[in-house]
């Protein structure tokens, strides 16, 4: 499935390079073969992943990664806000993992503007100019939304799930934006530390929306976390219960921050198993 909307100017090398890799990551799971076995233990083991463009925040074309099951049927969406080290291999396997249990899965590349080589010069360039802003994330975000819901083999349903300061544009976009069924918040740091870590580009806590949330939230996070610690958790959790929203919040032991990345040394198999257990339950009651 490509983009109806045409890419801006001329393909980089970098965009090249990111469409091949992408193509062949679809061939080669495409590949394998079988379709979804007997309902309750769907597996979509056919699919295809790619890049393409979508509009984002002001009608800018950007990056974007999607996976999805081939085979026919309708299938819940779900937006995947990638970390701050960025649009890297390891957030497109998490796509591609969506995509594996039954859902089409887009990743904005939100640092695509860098316009750097590799997703770890985007990251600095990034850091160095004080984080993501949240208005341009927002609205690349937003861009994924409509992207999913103009699919034909939508379901009808989009889920958001974002990672680090992914999880914090979650919790953000889940009180400002439309069209969201269900998020999913792991470990967004900033979330519920008040004027801590302000900057121009991101000048509010978005805990300050709570009362705006507009749809379920899951959060997961480790106890041995500094941003967010289990005092930020604790202090969302007093504004989620005060406005009376539907949530649920789990914490891991022996777990500190991007506990789910598989390739950096806070990875903590047994948590993140049991969190991609609870995400799965979580989308499988809303989504589906």
């Amino acid at each position: 499935m490509r983009s109806v909307e045409a890419p801006r100017g001329n393909v980089s090398r970098r965009r090249l390079m990111a469409s091949t890799a992408a193509g062949a990551a679809g061939g080669l799971i495409a590949g394998a073969g079988g379709t979804a076995q007997a309902a309750g233990t769907a597996r979509y083991r056919a699919m295809s992943a790619e890049v393409v463009q979508m509009r984002g925040h002001q009608g800018d074309t950007i990056d974007a990664y999607v996976a999805r099951p081939t085979a026919p049927g309708k299938y819940p969406g779900v937006v995947v806000i990638h970390h701050m080290p960025g649009w890297d291999e390891a957030t497109l396997e998490i796509a591609r993992k969506f995509a594996h249990n039954g859902y089409t899965a887009i990743c904005p590349d939100l640092h695509f503007r860098e316009g750097k080589e590799t997703p770890q010069e985007n990251s600095a360039s990034v850091r160095a100019a004080g984080g993501m802003p949240d208005d341009r994330t927002m609205g690349d975000v937003d861009g994924a939304i409509r992207y999913l819901r103009a699919l034909p083999s939508l379901n009808g349903k989009v889920g958001i799930i974002g990672y680090c300061s992914g999880g914090r544009q979650v919790y953000l976009a889940a009180c400002t934006l439309k069209g969201i069924d269900a998020a999913v918040d792991c470990y967004g740091g900033g979330v519920g530390a008040g004027p801590e870590g302000l900057t121009p580009r991101q000048p509010v806590d978005p805990l300050d929306y709570t009362k705006n949330l507009s749809c379920p939230l899951l959060g997961l996070f480790g106890k041995d976390d500094k941003r967010p610690s289990p005092e930020h958790v604790a202090r969302t959790e007093a504004e989620l219960k005060k406005w009376g929203k539907t949530y649920e919040f789990h914490s891991y032991d022996n777990a500190g921050h991007s506990f789910f990345s598989v390739d950096r040394p806070d990875y903590r198999p047994a948590a993140a198993a049991e969190g991609w257990k609870r995400i799965f339950e979580w989308y499988g009651k809303y989504l589906r």
